[in-house]
Protein backbone atom coordinates (compact mmCIF):
# COMPACT_ATOMS: atom_id res chain seq x y z
CA UNK A 1 0.00 0.00 0.00
CA UNK A 2 2.83 2.39 0.85
CA UNK A 3 4.43 1.71 -2.52
CA UNK A 4 1.17 2.51 -4.31
CA UNK A 5 0.84 5.85 -2.49
CA UNK A 6 4.45 6.68 -3.36
CA UNK A 7 3.64 6.28 -7.06
CA UNK A 8 0.41 8.30 -7.00
CA UNK A 9 1.65 11.34 -5.10
CA UNK A 10 4.31 12.38 -7.66
CA UNK A 11 1.76 11.93 -10.42
CA UNK A 12 -0.69 14.18 -8.64
CA UNK A 13 2.03 16.75 -8.10
CA UNK A 14 3.07 16.77 -11.75
CA UNK A 15 -0.49 16.98 -13.04
CA UNK A 16 -1.21 20.00 -10.86
CA UNK A 17 1.95 21.97 -11.73
CA UNK A 18 0.09 24.19 -14.17
CA UNK A 19 -2.49 24.97 -11.51
CA UNK A 20 0.17 26.58 -9.31
CA UNK A 21 0.28 29.44 -11.81
CA UNK A 22 -2.60 31.79 -12.50
CA UNK A 23 -3.40 34.43 -15.08
CA UNK A 24 -2.27 36.99 -12.52
CA UNK A 25 1.29 35.72 -12.75
CA UNK A 26 1.28 36.16 -16.53
CA UNK A 27 -0.91 39.20 -17.15
CA UNK A 28 0.03 41.06 -20.30
CA UNK A 29 0.28 44.82 -20.81
CA UNK A 30 -2.90 44.50 -22.88
CA UNK A 31 -4.79 43.00 -19.93
CA UNK A 32 -3.35 45.29 -17.26
CA UNK A 33 -4.36 48.32 -19.35
CA UNK A 34 -7.88 46.89 -19.85
CA UNK A 35 -7.33 46.47 -23.56
CA UNK A 36 -5.94 49.94 -24.27
CA UNK A 37 -2.19 49.35 -24.64
CA UNK A 38 0.28 47.05 -26.35
CA UNK A 39 3.75 46.13 -25.02
CA UNK A 40 7.09 47.47 -26.17
CA UNK A 41 9.54 45.24 -28.02
CA UNK A 42 11.54 44.47 -24.89
CA UNK A 43 8.37 43.71 -22.91
CA UNK A 44 7.23 41.28 -25.62
CA UNK A 45 10.48 39.31 -25.61
CA UNK A 46 10.74 39.34 -21.81
CA UNK A 47 7.22 37.91 -21.59
CA UNK A 48 8.05 34.97 -23.87
CA UNK A 49 11.36 34.41 -22.07
CA UNK A 50 9.44 34.11 -18.82
CA UNK A 51 7.02 31.58 -20.31
CA UNK A 52 9.87 29.53 -21.81
CA UNK A 53 11.75 29.50 -18.51
CA UNK A 54 8.74 28.15 -16.63
CA UNK A 55 6.95 25.87 -19.08
CA UNK A 56 8.69 23.01 -20.87
CA UNK A 57 6.03 23.15 -23.59
CA UNK A 58 7.41 26.51 -24.75
CA UNK A 59 10.77 27.19 -26.36
CA UNK A 60 12.35 30.49 -27.44
CA UNK A 61 14.94 30.66 -30.20
CA UNK A 62 17.08 33.58 -31.38
CA UNK A 63 17.63 33.46 -35.14
CA UNK A 64 19.48 35.64 -37.62
CA UNK A 65 19.66 39.40 -37.94
CA UNK A 66 17.36 42.32 -38.71
CA UNK A 67 18.06 45.82 -40.00
CA UNK A 68 17.60 47.12 -36.44
CA UNK A 69 20.60 45.16 -35.16
CA UNK A 70 18.31 43.00 -33.02
CA UNK A 71 17.78 39.31 -33.87
CA UNK A 72 14.47 37.75 -34.80
CA UNK A 73 12.90 35.36 -32.30
CA UNK A 74 10.92 32.21 -32.94
CA UNK A 75 8.64 30.89 -30.18
CA UNK A 76 7.49 27.26 -30.13
CA UNK A 77 4.61 25.53 -28.36
CA UNK A 78 4.25 21.75 -28.28
CA UNK A 79 2.01 20.04 -25.74
CA UNK A 80 4.62 17.34 -25.02
CA UNK A 81 7.71 19.52 -25.37
CA UNK A 82 8.80 17.52 -28.44
CA UNK A 83 9.60 20.37 -30.82
CA UNK A 84 11.14 18.01 -33.41
CA UNK A 85 8.00 15.95 -33.91
CA UNK A 86 7.72 15.94 -37.71
CA UNK A 87 4.51 13.90 -37.66
CA UNK A 88 2.73 16.95 -36.28
CA UNK A 89 1.22 19.65 -38.45
CA UNK A 90 2.89 23.04 -37.98
CA UNK A 91 1.28 26.46 -37.76
CA UNK A 92 3.45 29.57 -38.09
CA UNK A 93 2.02 32.94 -36.98
CA UNK A 94 3.74 36.15 -38.06
CA UNK A 95 3.12 39.33 -36.05
CA UNK A 96 4.12 42.98 -36.26
CA UNK A 97 5.14 43.22 -39.90
CA UNK A 98 3.50 46.63 -39.45
CA UNK A 99 4.02 47.25 -35.72
CA UNK A 100 1.24 49.84 -35.58
CA UNK A 101 -1.05 46.91 -36.41
CA UNK A 102 -0.38 45.21 -33.10
CA UNK A 103 -3.55 43.12 -32.61
CA UNK A 104 -1.81 39.84 -33.42
CA UNK A 105 1.11 40.62 -31.10
CA UNK A 106 -1.18 40.79 -28.07
CA UNK A 107 -3.53 38.00 -29.17
CA UNK A 108 -0.64 35.57 -29.72
CA UNK A 109 0.86 36.31 -26.30
CA UNK A 110 -2.52 35.43 -24.77
CA UNK A 111 -2.78 32.28 -26.89
CA UNK A 112 0.63 30.92 -25.84
CA UNK A 113 -0.06 31.82 -22.21
CA UNK A 114 -3.46 30.12 -22.16
CA UNK A 115 -2.07 26.99 -23.80
CA UNK A 116 0.75 26.82 -21.25
CA UNK A 117 -1.64 27.28 -18.33
CA UNK A 118 -4.12 24.74 -19.68
CA UNK A 119 -6.89 27.34 -19.95
CA UNK A 120 -7.70 26.04 -23.44
CA UNK A 121 -7.30 22.54 -24.83
CA UNK A 122 -3.77 21.83 -26.02
CA UNK A 123 -3.37 20.66 -29.63
CA UNK A 124 -2.27 17.02 -29.72
CA UNK A 125 -1.23 16.89 -33.36
CA UNK A 126 -0.02 20.42 -34.09
CA UNK A 127 3.11 22.35 -33.16
CA UNK A 128 2.50 26.09 -32.88
CA UNK A 129 5.22 28.61 -33.74
CA UNK A 130 5.30 32.39 -33.92
CA UNK A 131 7.56 35.26 -34.87
CA UNK A 132 6.40 37.52 -32.01
CA UNK A 133 7.50 40.76 -33.66
CA UNK A 134 8.88 40.76 -37.21
CA UNK A 135 9.51 44.47 -37.79
CA UNK A 136 11.65 45.14 -34.73
CA UNK A 137 12.98 48.49 -35.97
CA UNK A 138 9.44 49.75 -36.50
CA UNK A 139 8.37 48.45 -33.10
CA UNK A 140 11.22 50.34 -31.41
CA UNK A 141 10.14 53.53 -33.23
CA UNK A 142 7.11 54.07 -31.00
CA UNK A 143 4.52 56.83 -31.45
CA UNK A 144 0.81 57.60 -31.22
CA UNK A 145 0.21 59.67 -34.35
CA UNK A 146 1.07 57.66 -37.48
CA UNK A 147 -2.25 55.75 -37.58
CA UNK A 148 -4.60 58.68 -37.08
CA UNK A 149 -7.94 56.93 -37.61
CA UNK A 150 -7.09 53.68 -35.82
CA UNK A 151 -9.07 53.06 -32.63
CA UNK A 152 -6.20 52.08 -30.29
CA UNK A 153 -3.85 51.07 -28.87
CA UNK A 154 -2.56 54.14 -27.04
CA UNK A 155 0.96 53.94 -28.53
CA UNK A 156 2.42 51.64 -31.14
CA UNK A 157 5.27 51.09 -33.59
CA UNK A 158 5.94 52.66 -36.98
CA UNK A 159 5.18 51.02 -40.34
CA UNK A 160 8.69 51.27 -41.84
CA UNK A 161 11.53 49.17 -40.46
CA UNK A 162 14.93 50.45 -39.29
CA UNK A 163 15.80 51.35 -42.91
CA UNK A 164 12.23 52.49 -43.61
CA UNK A 165 11.35 49.45 -45.73
CA UNK A 166 7.74 48.31 -45.75
CA UNK A 167 8.47 44.64 -45.03
CA UNK A 168 5.07 43.61 -46.38
CA UNK A 169 6.39 44.21 -49.91
CA UNK A 170 9.79 42.56 -49.50
CA UNK A 171 9.41 38.77 -49.43
CA UNK A 172 10.84 38.15 -52.89
CA UNK A 173 13.37 40.98 -53.19
CA UNK A 174 14.83 40.30 -49.73
CA UNK A 175 16.39 43.76 -49.60
CA UNK A 176 16.32 43.63 -45.80
CA UNK A 177 18.00 41.43 -43.23
CA UNK A 178 14.55 40.86 -41.71
CA UNK A 179 13.41 39.14 -44.90
CA UNK A 180 16.54 37.03 -45.22
CA UNK A 181 16.03 35.80 -41.67
CA UNK A 182 12.33 35.16 -42.27
CA UNK A 183 13.28 32.83 -45.14
CA UNK A 184 15.58 30.90 -42.79
CA UNK A 185 12.82 30.59 -40.22
CA UNK A 186 10.15 29.66 -42.75
CA UNK A 187 12.15 26.87 -44.38
CA UNK A 188 13.36 25.60 -41.02
CA UNK A 189 9.82 25.34 -39.64
CA UNK A 190 8.26 24.29 -42.98
CA UNK A 191 4.75 25.19 -41.79
CA UNK A 192 1.65 23.54 -43.16
CA UNK A 193 -0.42 26.63 -42.38
CA UNK A 194 0.68 30.26 -42.09
CA UNK A 195 -1.13 33.27 -40.55
CA UNK A 196 0.00 36.88 -40.92
CA UNK A 197 -1.83 39.31 -38.59
CA UNK A 198 -2.71 42.82 -39.81
CA UNK A 199 -5.18 45.70 -39.32
CA UNK A 200 -7.10 47.14 -42.30
CA UNK A 201 -8.32 50.58 -43.29
CA UNK A 202 -10.61 51.80 -46.06
CA UNK A 203 -14.35 51.06 -46.00
CA UNK A 204 -16.52 50.87 -42.89
CA UNK A 205 -18.69 47.82 -42.14
CA UNK A 206 -20.06 45.80 -39.23
CA UNK A 207 -17.30 43.18 -39.05
CA UNK A 208 -14.28 43.30 -36.76
CA UNK A 209 -12.57 40.40 -38.58
CA UNK A 210 -11.82 39.95 -42.26
CA UNK A 211 -9.73 37.19 -43.82
CA UNK A 212 -7.47 37.19 -46.82
CA UNK A 213 -6.77 33.57 -47.70
CA UNK A 214 -4.41 33.04 -50.57
CA UNK A 215 -6.33 32.76 -53.84
CA UNK A 216 -7.48 29.15 -54.24
CA UNK A 217 -7.02 28.92 -58.04
CA UNK A 218 -3.52 30.36 -57.72
CA UNK A 219 -2.69 27.76 -55.09
CA UNK A 220 -4.34 25.19 -57.36
CA UNK A 221 -4.59 21.41 -57.21
CA UNK A 222 -6.02 19.42 -54.30
CA UNK A 223 -4.63 21.91 -51.81
CA UNK A 224 -6.42 24.83 -53.48
CA UNK A 225 -9.67 22.85 -53.49
CA UNK A 226 -9.23 22.03 -49.82
CA UNK A 227 -8.62 25.67 -48.96
CA UNK A 228 -11.68 26.87 -50.87
CA UNK A 229 -14.14 24.10 -50.06
CA UNK A 230 -13.18 23.07 -46.53
CA UNK A 231 -10.67 25.14 -44.55
CA UNK A 232 -12.10 28.59 -45.30
CA UNK A 233 -15.82 27.72 -44.83
CA UNK A 234 -15.03 25.63 -41.74
CA UNK A 235 -13.23 28.58 -40.16
CA UNK A 236 -16.08 30.95 -41.06
CA UNK A 237 -18.68 28.57 -39.62
CA UNK A 238 -16.72 27.94 -36.43
CA UNK A 239 -16.35 31.66 -35.77
CA UNK A 240 -20.03 32.24 -36.57
CA UNK A 241 -20.93 29.64 -33.93
CA UNK A 242 -18.98 31.80 -31.46
CA UNK A 243 -20.93 34.93 -32.47
CA UNK A 244 -17.86 36.24 -34.28
CA UNK A 245 -18.79 36.83 -37.92
CA UNK A 246 -16.02 37.21 -40.48
CA UNK A 247 -15.99 38.23 -44.14
CA UNK A 248 -13.40 38.21 -46.95
CA UNK A 249 -11.13 41.26 -46.96
CA UNK A 250 -13.09 44.24 -48.32
CA UNK A 251 -10.84 45.01 -51.26
CA UNK A 252 -12.36 48.31 -52.43
CA UNK A 253 -10.97 51.83 -52.61
CA UNK A 254 -12.97 55.02 -53.22
CA UNK A 255 -16.26 53.18 -53.60
CA UNK A 256 -18.73 51.31 -51.38
CA UNK A 257 -19.03 47.51 -50.94
CA UNK A 258 -22.48 47.30 -52.56
CA UNK A 259 -20.87 47.23 -56.01
CA UNK A 260 -18.93 44.11 -55.05
CA UNK A 261 -15.21 43.55 -55.10
CA UNK A 262 -12.53 41.10 -56.18
CA UNK A 263 -10.34 38.96 -53.96
CA UNK A 264 -6.99 40.53 -53.19
CA UNK A 265 -4.24 38.91 -55.27
CA UNK A 266 -1.42 38.09 -52.89
CA UNK A 267 1.57 37.95 -55.21
CA UNK A 268 4.80 36.49 -53.76
CA UNK A 269 6.06 39.88 -52.62
CA UNK A 270 3.41 39.58 -49.87
CA UNK A 271 3.82 37.13 -47.01
CA UNK A 272 0.99 34.74 -47.89
CA UNK A 273 1.95 34.82 -51.57
CA UNK A 274 5.51 33.89 -50.65
CA UNK A 275 4.47 31.02 -48.38
CA UNK A 276 2.10 29.72 -51.06
CA UNK A 277 5.09 29.19 -53.37
CA UNK A 278 5.99 26.33 -51.04
CA UNK A 279 2.47 24.86 -50.83
CA UNK A 280 1.74 26.27 -47.40
CA UNK A 281 -1.87 27.22 -46.72
CA UNK A 282 -1.66 30.98 -46.18
CA UNK A 283 -4.04 33.44 -44.58
CA UNK A 284 -3.76 37.11 -43.71
CA UNK A 285 -5.99 38.42 -40.91
CA UNK A 286 -7.21 42.01 -41.27
CA UNK A 287 -9.07 43.40 -38.27
CA UNK A 288 -11.01 46.63 -38.79
CA UNK A 289 -9.14 49.70 -37.53
CA UNK A 290 -12.29 51.58 -36.47
CA UNK A 291 -13.33 48.89 -34.00
CA UNK A 292 -12.09 49.16 -30.36
CA UNK A 293 -8.63 47.70 -29.78
CA UNK A 294 -9.80 45.29 -27.06
CA UNK A 295 -12.42 43.84 -29.39
CA UNK A 296 -9.94 43.48 -32.23
CA UNK A 297 -7.40 41.60 -30.09
CA UNK A 298 -10.01 39.31 -28.56
CA UNK A 299 -11.43 38.34 -31.95
CA UNK A 300 -7.96 37.77 -33.41
CA UNK A 301 -7.38 35.39 -30.49
CA UNK A 302 -10.63 33.54 -31.27
CA UNK A 303 -9.67 33.22 -34.93
CA UNK A 304 -6.22 31.79 -34.21
CA UNK A 305 -7.65 29.37 -31.65
CA UNK A 306 -10.29 28.22 -34.14
CA UNK A 307 -7.67 27.73 -36.84
CA UNK A 308 -5.42 25.81 -34.46
CA UNK A 309 -8.32 23.48 -33.59
CA UNK A 310 -9.25 22.92 -37.23
CA UNK A 311 -5.65 22.08 -38.13
CA UNK A 312 -5.32 19.73 -35.17
CA UNK A 313 -8.46 17.82 -36.12
CA UNK A 314 -7.45 17.45 -39.78
CA UNK A 315 -3.65 17.39 -39.55
CA UNK A 316 -3.12 14.11 -41.45
CA UNK A 317 -5.21 15.27 -44.38
CA UNK A 318 -3.46 18.66 -44.54
CA UNK A 319 0.00 17.09 -44.52
CA UNK A 320 -0.99 14.53 -47.16
CA UNK A 321 -2.50 17.20 -49.42
CA UNK A 322 0.73 19.20 -49.25
CA UNK A 323 2.70 16.17 -50.36
CA UNK A 324 0.29 15.61 -53.25
CA UNK A 325 0.73 19.25 -54.22
CA UNK A 326 4.52 18.94 -54.40
CA UNK A 327 4.18 15.82 -56.59
CA UNK A 328 1.73 17.66 -58.85
CA UNK A 329 4.20 20.47 -59.56
CA UNK A 330 7.15 18.10 -59.98
CA UNK A 331 5.21 16.38 -62.79
CA UNK A 332 3.91 19.58 -64.42
CA UNK A 333 5.11 20.93 -67.78
CA UNK A 334 3.85 24.49 -67.44
CA UNK A 335 3.76 27.09 -64.69
CA UNK A 336 1.47 30.13 -64.44
CA UNK A 337 3.25 33.44 -63.92
CA UNK A 338 0.26 35.77 -63.72
CA UNK A 339 -3.49 35.63 -63.21
CA UNK A 340 -6.63 37.56 -64.13
CA UNK A 341 -10.11 37.75 -62.63
CA UNK A 342 -12.52 35.16 -64.05
CA UNK A 343 -15.77 37.16 -64.01
CA UNK A 344 -17.79 34.17 -65.26
CA UNK A 345 -17.58 32.69 -61.75
CA UNK A 346 -18.54 34.59 -58.62
CA UNK A 347 -19.60 34.05 -55.03
CA UNK A 348 -22.53 35.82 -53.35
CA UNK A 349 -21.79 37.14 -49.87
CA UNK A 350 -24.37 38.06 -47.23
CA UNK A 351 -22.49 41.23 -46.38
CA UNK A 352 -23.15 43.28 -43.23
CA UNK A 353 -22.30 46.88 -44.03
CA UNK A 354 -23.31 50.48 -43.42
CA UNK A 355 -25.03 52.78 -45.90
CA UNK A 356 -22.43 54.94 -47.60
CA UNK A 357 -22.76 58.14 -49.60
CA UNK A 358 -20.78 61.24 -50.50
CA UNK A 359 -21.26 64.37 -48.39
CA UNK A 360 -19.70 67.84 -48.42
CA UNK A 361 -16.29 67.91 -46.79
CA UNK A 362 -15.79 70.37 -43.91
CA UNK A 363 -12.11 70.60 -44.78
CA UNK A 364 -12.10 70.97 -48.58
CA UNK A 365 -14.55 72.19 -51.19
CA UNK A 366 -15.02 68.63 -52.42
CA UNK A 367 -17.01 65.58 -51.38
CA UNK A 368 -16.01 62.79 -49.03
CA UNK A 369 -17.29 59.27 -48.51
CA UNK A 370 -19.35 58.89 -45.33
CA UNK A 371 -20.57 55.61 -43.82
CA UNK A 372 -23.66 56.00 -41.66
CA UNK A 373 -23.47 53.60 -38.70
CA UNK A 374 -27.08 54.45 -37.89
CA UNK A 375 -28.06 52.67 -41.11
CA UNK A 376 -26.70 49.11 -41.05
CA UNK A 377 -27.72 46.65 -43.73
CA UNK A 378 -27.31 43.04 -44.82
CA UNK A 379 -27.15 42.70 -48.60
CA UNK A 380 -26.16 40.17 -51.24
CA UNK A 381 -22.80 41.27 -52.61
CA UNK A 382 -20.96 39.87 -55.63
CA UNK A 383 -17.50 38.64 -54.73
CA UNK A 384 -15.07 37.92 -57.58
CA UNK A 385 -12.93 35.19 -56.05
CA UNK A 386 -12.07 33.06 -59.08
CA UNK A 387 -9.07 33.70 -61.31
CA UNK A 388 -7.73 32.21 -64.54
CA UNK A 389 -4.19 32.01 -65.96
CA UNK A 390 -3.00 35.14 -67.76
CA UNK A 391 0.61 34.26 -68.60
CA UNK A 392 2.25 30.83 -68.49
CA UNK A 393 5.64 29.35 -69.31
CA UNK A 394 6.96 25.94 -70.17
CA UNK A 395 8.98 24.97 -67.12
CA UNK A 396 12.70 25.11 -68.05
CA UNK A 397 15.42 22.94 -66.60
CA UNK A 398 16.81 26.06 -64.96
CA UNK A 399 17.60 29.74 -65.32
CA UNK A 400 20.95 31.43 -65.91
CA UNK A 401 21.18 34.69 -63.98
CA UNK A 402 24.05 37.08 -64.56
CA UNK A 403 25.99 38.09 -61.47
CA UNK A 404 25.81 41.66 -62.79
Amino acid sequence: MKKLIFVIIPFMFLSSCKNTHSNKNFETVFEISHGKETPTYHEIIAYYENLANIFSEIKLETIGETDSGEPLHLIWYNSTGDFNNNSNAKLLINNGIHPGESDGIDATMLLFRDLALGKISAPKNTTLTTIPIYNIGGCLNRNSTTRTNQNGPKTYGFRGNARNFDLNRDFIKSDTKNTETFAKIFHSVNPDVFIDNHVSNGADYQYTLTHLFTQHNKLGGPLGDYLHQQLMPNLENDLQSKNTPITPYVNIWGSTPESGWSQFMDYPRYSTGYTTLFNTLGMMVETHMLKPYKQRVEQTYLLMHSMLTLIDNDYKNIKELRQQQFKLYNQANTYVLDWKIDSTKTTTLKFKGYEGNYINSKVTSGKRLFYNRQKPYTKDITYYNFVAPKNSITIPKGYMISKN
